[in-house]
């Protein structure tokens, strides 16, 4: 029987095509008609001050310690360069590389953009992209990003401007991961430190960072790109929503992210600045740990997945901002994205059958783990789920942590608790970067299933877009089936404005400055 949960009462396409196109036709895309930015900036000369408001400070300026978009990597995109970056189309556009193409399926080629320098006169050469490939090869570096390459077996030297990259075998979303891909210059790192330091070929300098309170940037005079339209940038980590919103009213901040819905109405009614959301790439679910009991039985995973009501939560909480995952946990901006899934319809008569079936007609008691301050009402919704699965015997106990306590948990201690809330993406955009999180060994799987891990083999074992598809579309089949989440919705991205700046939030939590217009 469907059925509205009355706890809700109470809780008060865009698509990514072209580089893996390249991979079937051999086709070489270049900078022609495709390189700078997709906004039109000013002409006139940077004199302008913006003030971002983050959720957190960042953790290290250092571009290959990190995998946060949208803290450290945002910050470091404006003071390094990459071979390629994603547009706010969510198109790959080359930047340092000014044209890439497979050689073979195992080689990559890219043809440097020439008259790069980094600011003490090091070249930006192919010599130093392999010097940058090479320190996070290395073991003794323990770069965080080091699980990207692990299929890279070389770089090579062609020429000054022309390097090759060997993979061990097909590595068809390689130029997707290198727009997350900075690079630092090798003279300079050989006696500077850059987690607290930089000096790159990006449009700004690091003027200060004061741990905690701001980082500060100013835009280059001679950037060899394009002229920013702001002068200073400040980031500034505001960790409490609420506070974020005042710093925006007050004119303390320009611009904030993760604003909720139901300050919405506030801040559009301020006359001083104005909140959206756009769709985004990251999915919200609650994962299960699928390692124990009671979820190392499907029938439960199925029953917790009928037993919340998607629509009614998200009308309560984040009313027309988003809908349902299709049962899978990539949208529809995904390579890989099955067009065929549909979600698990809300029925509470099916999940207490599955539930009785599994020998659990007494109920549960489940502990849910849950971080402060991290995810877009990540509290509030775990709070509603939690309500709905009492609806059918589930007692789920939340227990609340700061982030960083809940990763240790997670990942370091790998302990994770019977349940999580978590949201998660992938800059790629391709099934291969997101689904493989659930491969079985995959330090973040929890989840241990031969033949779905057999299917992502397959499909990075082949440039062929069709059969990668074909393989994917019975991977997300096989993950629907399985349920190792309770699959929920892709978490909109919401922000704010203030009226000097016209500028709104991208699907993939990249935050830069450059995509933002000063207004009078």
């Amino acid at each position: 029987m469907m059925r509205q949960d009355p706890t809700l009462r109470k809780a008060r396409r865009i698509t990514r095509r072209a580089a893996l196109k390249l991979l079937g036709s051999g086709v070489v895309v270049s900078a022609a008609g495709l390189f700078g930015p997709t906004v039109t900036r000013p002409a006139h000369a940077a004199s302008k001050a913006v003030t971002i408001g983050l959720d957190s400070d960042i953790n290290t300026l250092d571009p290959h310690m990190t995998a946060s978009v949208g803290t450290d990597l945002s910050v470091i995109s404006h003071l390094y360069s990459s071979l390629v970056f994603r547009g706010p189309d969510l198109k790959v556009h080359p930047l340092v590389a000014a044209s890439w193409q497979p050689v073979s399926s195992t080689t990559w080629r890219f043809t440097l953009r020439g008259g790069i320098t980094f600011p003490d006169g090091e070249k930006l050469d192919a010599a130093a992209v392999k010097w940058n490939i090479d320190r996070v090869l290395n073991p003794a570096t323990k770069a965080r990003i080091t699980p990207w390459f692990a299929l890279v077996s070389d770089a090579r030297v062609v020429s000054d401007m022309v390097l090759d990259v060997v993979t061990k075998e097909p590595y068809p979303a390689f130029v997707d991961q290198l727009t997350e891909f900075y690079l630092l210059a090798p003279r300079w790192a050989a006696d500077h430190n850059p987690a607290q330091e930089a000096m790159g070929t990006g449009p700004y300098t690091l003027k200060e960072w004061v741990k905690d309170d701001h980082i500060a940037l100013d835009a280059k005079p001679a950037y060899w790109g394009d002229r920013m339209a702001f002068q200073t940038v400040t980031f500034r980590p505001v960790p409490e929503a609420s506070s974020r919103v005042s710093g925006l009213l007050a004119g303390d901040l320009d611009v904030i992210l993760d604003v909720a819905p139901s300050d919405f109405g506030r801040i559009n009614g301020s006359r001083r600045a104005r909140a959206g959301a756009v769709p985004s790439v990251r999915s919200a679910m609650v994962k299960f740990n699928t390692l124990q009991k009671p979820f190392d039985n499907r029938a439960i995973r199925q029953a917790l997945n009928y037993a919340v009501d998607k629509v009614g939560l998200i009308k309560s909480l984040l009313p027309g901002l988003t809908a349902p995952n299709d049962g899978q946990i990539l949208t529809s901006a995904y390579f890989g994205f099955n067009p065929d899934l549909k979600p698990y319809p809300y029925d509470v008569a099916q999940a207490k059958r599955l539930l009785a079936g599994a020998g659990a007609q007494g109920g549960l008691d489940v502990e849910f783990d849950v971080p402060t301050g991290t995810y877009l009402l990540g509290e509030e919704i775990s709070e509603a789920i939690t309500g709905q699965l009492g609806q059918v015997g589930v007692r789920a106990k939340i227990t609340e942590m700061p982030f960083s306590v809940y990763m240790d948990k997670f990942v370091k201690q790998h302990n994770m608790a019977q349940m999580i809330y978590l949201t998660l993406a992938w800059a790629t955009l391709d099934a291969d970067g997101l689904l493989t999180l659930f491969e079985k060994g995959n330090m973040y799987a929890y989840w241990s299933n031969d033949a779905f891990s057999s299917l992502l083999d397959q499909a990075r074992a082949t440039i062929d877009r069709a059969k990668r598809l074909a393989l994917y579309k019975q991977a997300t089949a096989l993950m629907r089936e399985e349920a190792p989440v309770l699959f929920l919705f892709p978490q909109p991205a919401t922000y704010a404005t203030a009226n000097t700046i016209e500028w709104r939030a991208r699907p993939d939590d990249w935050v830069r400055v450059w995509e933002m217009i000063p207004k009078a």
